[in-house]
């Protein structure tokens, strides 16, 4: 594991596998989850088809920055100022976060990726997607959404269940409310058993665990507000994954989010909630494989175009053709043409 600062001064821990001369991936992690999160499995799968694999904590979780001095904000005024139309008073947005993420791909000499974000992260990606075409190759929105209006949310106890965070923040406390939770809002059709629920948690948690640090970037989920005029701008090859039995995000939102976006693919796996679990990585890697290699050879071509477009040579105008014309009557002016000699 390594680390890069932003020119905000923002560290942020990450990870790279794979080849660096490889096409990029890079995967954004969601809502107070940390890199650890995406399967390894998932990742060697996706190193092994050819693509170099970065990941990272963002900012506020795990072993980036832990941005304490912003305080506890409050989650009912930045709701209040999204329905009233005010601008949110925030520690951060989800475009400093995005941000975060153009400045990890420039300290590590990445002109261009593919993003793949999951929950939060899939809003980020999103964000990248639209205000920076030329350095996203594909786009890939797992569980996530563009959060429209009149659209179902998450359901009440889920979410009341995932604030009720235990006070005191210690060891075992904190465990046990990570292993509630993925059970809360896990996948009915892809289970992980007590053991595998427990060493996601104690991994976590022992690489960091900050109940502010979630907080704050809830608050930034809250005040980005509606993003449907965003997501008709990208213009990228998007594959849209969502789980039929989410809690968290509801399908429909899911939906929602690839019609907003352009020729989206869409794929609803049956029995998938809200995470990534190993029984589903299979799965997973197939859609992905299928989605970014398409995704690549369209980029390729892409780049071939503009290469050829540039090596063109421009097209003569009328004024360019009548001065060749002026220059070349002018030249034979003054040629000098010799005289036969004559003879004695």
């Amino acid at each position: 594991m390594s680390h890069i600062t932003t020119p905000k001064g923002i560290k942020l821990a990450y990870e790279r596998m794979g080849d660096p001369d490889n096409p990029t991936v890079i995967l954004i992690m969601g809502l107070g989850a940390q890199m650890r999160i995406w399967p390894d499995a998932l990742c060697y799968a996706l190193v092994d088809k050819g693509y170099q694999v970065v990941r990272f904590d963002n900012r506020d979780v795990g072993l980036s920055s832990q941005l304490d001095d912003h305080g506890n904000p409050s989650l009912l005024a930045a709701w209040l100022s999204t329905k009233l139309k005010r601008k949110a008073q925030v520690p951060y947005t989800l475009k400093d976060m995005a941000r975060d993420v153009l400045a990890l791909m420039d300290e590590l000499k990445i002109d261009s990726a593919h993003l793949v974000g999951a929950s939060m992260g899939g809003m980020i990606a999103q964000i990248l997607a639209a205000k920076h075409k030329k350095r996203v190759r594909s786009l890939t929105s797992i569980m996530s959404s563009n959060t429209s209006p009149g659209l179902p949310g998450a359901k009440l106890d889920v979410l009341l269940k995932l604030a009720r965070r235990p006070t005191p923040f210690n060891r075992e406390a904190a465990i046990r409310y990570t292993m509630r939770m993925n059970r809360l809002i896990g996948s009915p059709a892809y289970p992980m058993d007590e053991m595998e629920l427990r060493a996601l948690a104690e991994t976590s948690v022992e690489r960091s665990a900050s109940p502010t640090g979630f907080k704050r970037q809830l608050v930034a989920i809250t005040a980005a507000g509606d993003r449907s005029h965003l997501l008709k701008k990208i213009k990228v090859p998007t594959l849209v994954i969502h789980g039929s039995d989410d809690p968290l995000i509801p399908a429909r939102m899911g939906e929602d989010t690839a019609a907003a976006i352009r020729k989206a693919k869409l794929k609803i796996i049956t029995g998938m909630g809200h995470d990534l679990p190993p029984l589903l990585v299979p799965k997973l890697v197939k859609l992905l494989s299928k989605h970014l290699k398409k995704s690549e050879k369209r980029w390729h071509k892409k780049q071939q175009k503009a290469l050829e477009k540039r090596l063109q040579p421009a097209p003569q105008t009328d004024a360019d053709t009548a001065e060749s014309a002026e220059e070349l009557a002018a030249a034979n002016s003054a040629r000098v043409i010799p005289l036969p000699r004559q003879q004695a």
